[in-house]
């Protein structure tokens, strides 16, 4: 007992320590942003692991070597231990990525990738490390995979823009199979400007070489692209596209444009306003050559203009973002207000995972039923 309590407290102030160096880190891209960070695989240690672990979903599935959380967890002293040997004495391989299929809302199937949850927990503490450095520099439009924000602040950031700003022209875009065509040298550029500590790096490099095996048993050898699925892809997707898309939206579509113009994303899912065609019409064409560039293409039967003016209703189209669909209303007073519902990809996305849990807990007892299912209904309502 006494064993077990001095464990805990000890884990609890090294726990500490990682927030202090990770407090400090973002500190320093804050204050100076040309600051080169070394030194920082030091902090995939021991007691660094042991706070990533507690972060992992134990609900989430297993990775090809069968191993749950919870089993990881029952001797989490002695594998963290030894993963941070590993890492230590470069002796760390990573593991096969578990290919599985979910079904998409519209038809088809997203491939996800899950890890075993010892990648996992050193993705974990990895990210954090990669997010304190990273995050000072994110765009303010930027919503997806960031802390308190996402698609609920998404959502409502952009019906705010378009309710006080003086847009006419929305262009709603989309990116064809975007996890699954990063470049990788595009992404070592991108990282290796603010990190200079080379074992980060070719940690990085290992996940996204990771061999992916199929539910056929074939194995892929990845030459481009991150798994969705793995703890280290949201902030590698995001540092990709503040480097694509957002930084060249501020900097030079912007000041390029002659009226008032807004981006909003999350995750790789966009939508710009303008407010003049023109504007609107020059930065669809050059978009897919900037995309281009970094070995991104759009999907052009999704990418469209329309026209969203509050002083022509009648002539409005209506679009979608993130399962809501946006369009100009008068309210019960007579003002012009920019209203969001759920759309109906949205809506039967909700009824499909609604299927899906109803299959997955039939055989659980009422009452229990009861409690998550008013969870999830509260949950829709404040959407």
């Amino acid at each position: 007992m006494n064993h077990t309590k001095e464990t805990m407290t000890r884990q609890v102030g090294l726990g500490k320590t990682l927030q202090t160096s990770l407090y400090e880190i973002e500190r320093k891209a804050t204050k100076n942003k040309k600051h080169k960070f070394e030194n920082l695989y030091q902090l995939l240690n021991r007691q660094n692991l042991i706070k990533a672990y507690r972060d992992i979903n134990k609900q989430a599935s297993s990775g090809i070597d069968g191993q749950s959380a919870k089993e990881f967890g029952e001797n989490l002293i002695e594998e963290v231990t030894k993963i941070e040997e590993e890492l230590k004495t470069n002796r760390y391989r990573t593991s096969l990525v578990k290919r599985t299929y979910i079904e998409k809302p519209g038809g088809g199937q997203r491939p996800l990738g899950i890890p075993t949850v010892k990648d996992k927990t050193i993705q974990i503490a990895t990210k954090k490390i990669l997010e304190a450095i990273y995050e000072p520099e994110f765009i303010e439009s930027s919503m997806g995979y960031r802390k308190n924000r996402g698609a609920k602040q998404a959502v409502e950031y952009l019906g705010k823009e378009l309710n006080f700003g003086k847009y006419t022209y929305i262009v709603e875009a989309d990116i064809k199979g975007f996890f699954d065509n990063v470049n990788h040298q595009w992404l070592k550029r991108m990282l290796e400007e603010k990190v200079r500590d080379k074992r980060i790096i070719t940690l990085i490099e290992k996940w996204l070489k990771a061999g992916i095996i199929e539910p056929t048993g074939e194995i892929e050898k990845p030459q481009k692209g991150t798994p969705q699925g793995g703890a280290i892809s949201p902030i590698l997707a995001n540092r990709y596209l503040h480097y694509a898309l957002d930084l060249w939206f501020e900097k030079i579509v912007e000041p390029k444009s002659e009226g008032e113009c807004k981006l909003a994303r999350y995750a790789d899912d966009f939508v710009c306003a303008f407010r003049y065609k023109r504007d609107a019409e020059r930065f669809m064409k050059t978009l897919g050559k900037r995309l281009g560039k970094f070995g991104l293409t759009l999907a052009e039967e999704k990418t469209k203009m329309i026209r969203f003016s509050r002083f022509e209703k009648e002539k409005n189209d209506t679009f979608d973002f993130l399962g809501f669909t946006f369009r100009w209303e008068k309210s019960r007073k007579g003002k012009d207000i920019i209203t969001h519902k759920t759309s109906k990809k949205g809506f039967k996305r909700t009824i499909q995972k609604f299927k899906e849990w109803i299959r997955k807990t039939r055989h659980c007892r009422l009452m229990k039923m009861f409690k998550e299912l008013n969870t999830k209904l509260r949950g829709y309502n404040r959407k």
